[in-house]
Protein backbone atom coordinates (compact mmCIF):
# COMPACT_ATOMS: atom_id res chain seq x y z
CA UNK A 1 0.00 0.00 0.00
CA UNK A 2 2.62 2.63 0.74
CA UNK A 3 4.82 1.46 -2.09
CA UNK A 4 1.98 2.36 -4.41
CA UNK A 5 1.42 5.53 -2.70
CA UNK A 6 4.52 6.36 -3.01
CA UNK A 7 4.63 5.16 -6.91
CA UNK A 8 1.83 7.48 -7.88
CA UNK A 9 3.03 10.62 -6.09
CA UNK A 10 6.51 10.28 -8.61
CA UNK A 11 4.24 9.45 -11.39
CA UNK A 12 2.60 12.92 -10.87
CA UNK A 13 5.31 14.57 -9.91
CA UNK A 14 6.26 12.95 -13.24
CA UNK A 15 3.56 15.00 -15.08
CA UNK A 16 4.22 17.97 -13.57
CA UNK A 17 7.88 18.16 -14.65
CA UNK A 18 6.59 16.93 -18.17
CA UNK A 19 4.22 19.55 -18.48
CA UNK A 20 6.65 22.67 -17.40
CA UNK A 21 9.05 21.52 -20.13
CA UNK A 22 5.73 21.63 -22.78
CA UNK A 23 5.39 24.90 -21.13
CA UNK A 24 8.68 26.01 -21.46
CA UNK A 25 8.64 25.00 -25.11
CA UNK A 26 6.24 27.61 -25.94
CA UNK A 27 7.83 30.08 -24.85
CA UNK A 28 10.50 31.86 -27.58
CA UNK A 29 14.12 31.92 -27.08
CA UNK A 30 14.82 33.42 -30.45
CA UNK A 31 15.24 30.50 -32.12
CA UNK A 32 12.60 28.97 -34.51
CA UNK A 33 11.68 25.88 -33.27
CA UNK A 34 8.06 23.80 -34.45
CA UNK A 35 6.52 23.80 -30.85
CA UNK A 36 6.43 27.41 -30.74
CA UNK A 37 3.23 27.51 -33.17
CA UNK A 38 1.77 24.17 -30.68
CA UNK A 39 -0.93 26.23 -29.56
CA UNK A 40 -1.79 27.67 -33.18
CA UNK A 41 -6.14 26.08 -33.75
CA UNK A 42 -6.96 27.12 -37.47
CA UNK A 43 -11.15 27.10 -38.13
CA UNK A 44 -10.80 23.02 -40.74
CA UNK A 45 -13.99 22.48 -42.12
CA UNK A 46 -15.91 23.94 -39.02
CA UNK A 47 -14.36 23.36 -36.34
CA UNK A 48 -10.65 24.63 -34.34
CA UNK A 49 -7.66 22.36 -35.17
CA UNK A 50 -4.45 21.93 -34.18
CA UNK A 51 -2.11 23.61 -36.58
CA UNK A 52 0.24 20.13 -36.80
CA UNK A 53 -2.89 18.48 -37.97
CA UNK A 54 -3.79 20.99 -41.42
CA UNK A 55 0.40 21.75 -41.92
CA UNK A 56 3.78 20.73 -41.34
CA UNK A 57 6.07 22.98 -39.40
CA UNK A 58 9.72 22.37 -40.38
CA UNK A 59 13.02 24.73 -38.79
CA UNK A 60 14.07 26.76 -42.42
CA UNK A 61 16.81 27.98 -40.74
CA UNK A 62 17.84 29.44 -37.25
CA UNK A 63 15.44 32.76 -37.15
CA UNK A 64 12.81 31.01 -39.51
CA UNK A 65 9.74 28.52 -39.84
CA UNK A 66 8.63 26.72 -42.93
CA UNK A 67 4.66 26.26 -43.06
CA UNK A 68 3.08 23.94 -45.38
CA UNK A 69 -0.29 22.83 -45.38
CA UNK A 70 -1.79 20.12 -46.44
CA UNK A 71 -4.59 21.11 -48.82
CA UNK A 72 -3.44 24.38 -50.55
CA UNK A 73 -6.73 25.81 -49.61
CA UNK A 74 -5.59 26.06 -46.14
CA UNK A 75 -2.86 27.88 -46.46
CA UNK A 76 -4.95 31.40 -45.92
CA UNK A 77 -6.56 30.19 -42.86
CA UNK A 78 -3.61 29.24 -41.88
CA UNK A 79 -1.33 32.45 -42.08
CA UNK A 80 -4.34 34.11 -40.38
CA UNK A 81 -4.70 31.90 -37.80
CA UNK A 82 -0.89 32.23 -36.72
CA UNK A 83 -0.90 36.55 -37.18
CA UNK A 84 -4.10 36.03 -34.81
CA UNK A 85 -2.79 33.67 -32.48
CA UNK A 86 -1.08 36.45 -30.10
CA UNK A 87 2.87 35.44 -30.92
CA UNK A 88 3.67 38.52 -32.66
CA UNK A 89 4.56 36.54 -35.78
CA UNK A 90 3.57 38.07 -39.57
CA UNK A 91 4.02 35.17 -41.94
CA UNK A 92 4.91 35.83 -45.71
CA UNK A 93 2.58 33.79 -47.82
CA UNK A 94 4.65 32.55 -51.01
CA UNK A 95 1.72 30.84 -52.77
CA UNK A 96 2.60 27.26 -51.68
CA UNK A 97 3.80 28.03 -48.16
CA UNK A 98 4.35 30.38 -45.28
CA UNK A 99 7.36 31.75 -43.85
CA UNK A 100 7.31 32.72 -40.28
CA UNK A 101 10.71 34.61 -39.40
CA UNK A 102 11.01 35.24 -35.73
CA UNK A 103 11.51 38.61 -34.82
CA UNK A 104 14.90 39.44 -32.82
CA UNK A 105 13.84 39.67 -29.16
CA UNK A 106 14.62 43.04 -27.09
CA UNK A 107 15.56 43.40 -23.63
CA UNK A 108 12.11 44.05 -22.66
CA UNK A 109 10.80 40.67 -24.12
CA UNK A 110 13.21 38.22 -23.19
CA UNK A 111 12.50 39.80 -19.45
CA UNK A 112 8.65 39.73 -20.22
CA UNK A 113 9.42 35.60 -21.25
CA UNK A 114 11.99 34.86 -18.21
CA UNK A 115 9.10 35.97 -16.12
CA UNK A 116 6.67 33.80 -17.73
CA UNK A 117 9.35 31.18 -17.40
CA UNK A 118 9.45 31.62 -13.43
CA UNK A 119 5.32 31.48 -13.08
CA UNK A 120 5.52 28.25 -15.27
CA UNK A 121 7.95 27.14 -12.71
CA UNK A 122 6.38 27.79 -9.67
CA UNK A 123 3.23 26.04 -10.69
CA UNK A 124 5.01 22.96 -11.73
CA UNK A 125 6.52 23.54 -7.82
CA UNK A 126 3.27 24.13 -6.44
CA UNK A 127 1.61 20.99 -8.54
CA UNK A 128 4.09 18.77 -6.85
CA UNK A 129 3.70 20.12 -3.48
CA UNK A 130 0.27 19.00 -3.60
CA UNK A 131 0.58 15.76 -4.70
CA UNK A 132 3.41 15.74 -1.60
CA UNK A 133 0.05 16.84 0.43
CA UNK A 134 -2.11 14.48 -1.18
CA UNK A 135 0.02 11.62 -0.34
CA UNK A 136 1.13 12.60 3.22
CA UNK A 137 -2.74 12.49 3.63
CA UNK A 138 -2.83 8.84 2.24
CA UNK A 139 -0.69 7.64 4.81
CA UNK A 140 -2.23 9.63 7.64
CA UNK A 141 -5.41 8.02 6.33
CA UNK A 142 -3.54 4.36 6.54
CA UNK A 143 -2.18 5.03 10.38
CA UNK A 144 -5.82 6.04 11.23
CA UNK A 145 -7.16 2.89 9.76
CA UNK A 146 -4.76 0.54 11.55
CA UNK A 147 -2.94 -0.62 8.45
CA UNK A 148 0.37 0.82 8.44
CA UNK A 149 2.29 2.23 12.10
CA UNK A 150 3.26 5.48 12.70
CA UNK A 151 7.17 3.87 11.84
CA UNK A 152 5.89 2.84 8.54
CA UNK A 153 4.25 6.18 7.41
CA UNK A 154 6.90 8.48 9.12
CA UNK A 155 9.44 6.71 7.06
CA UNK A 156 7.10 6.78 3.95
CA UNK A 157 6.26 10.29 4.84
CA UNK A 158 10.50 10.73 4.23
CA UNK A 159 10.67 9.34 1.54
CA UNK A 160 7.40 11.37 0.02
CA UNK A 161 9.59 14.16 0.83
CA UNK A 162 12.84 12.95 -0.61
CA UNK A 163 10.62 12.84 -3.98
CA UNK A 164 9.27 15.81 -3.34
CA UNK A 165 12.40 17.72 -2.97
CA UNK A 166 14.35 15.40 -6.01
CA UNK A 167 11.55 17.15 -8.37
CA UNK A 168 12.15 20.74 -6.89
CA UNK A 169 15.49 20.63 -7.61
CA UNK A 170 14.88 19.29 -11.16
CA UNK A 171 12.38 22.06 -11.99
CA UNK A 172 14.98 24.71 -10.41
CA UNK A 173 16.93 23.35 -12.50
CA UNK A 174 14.79 23.64 -15.50
CA UNK A 175 14.01 27.38 -15.17
CA UNK A 176 17.51 28.12 -15.20
CA UNK A 177 18.24 26.75 -17.96
CA UNK A 178 15.49 28.39 -19.35
CA UNK A 179 16.00 32.05 -18.35
CA UNK A 180 19.88 31.06 -19.66
CA UNK A 181 18.77 30.69 -22.83
CA UNK A 182 16.37 33.52 -22.96
CA UNK A 183 18.97 35.78 -22.25
CA UNK A 184 21.54 34.51 -24.33
CA UNK A 185 21.79 37.38 -27.30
Amino acid sequence: MINEIKKDAQVRMQKSLESLAHAFSRIRTGQAHPSILGGVMVPYYGADTPLNQVASVTVKDSRTLQVVAFERSMLSAVDKAIQSSGLGFNPTNLGELLLVTMPALTEETRKGFTKQARDAAEDARVAVRNIRRDAMSQLKDLVKEKEISEDEERRAADDVQKLTDKFVAEIDVAVKQKEADLMAV
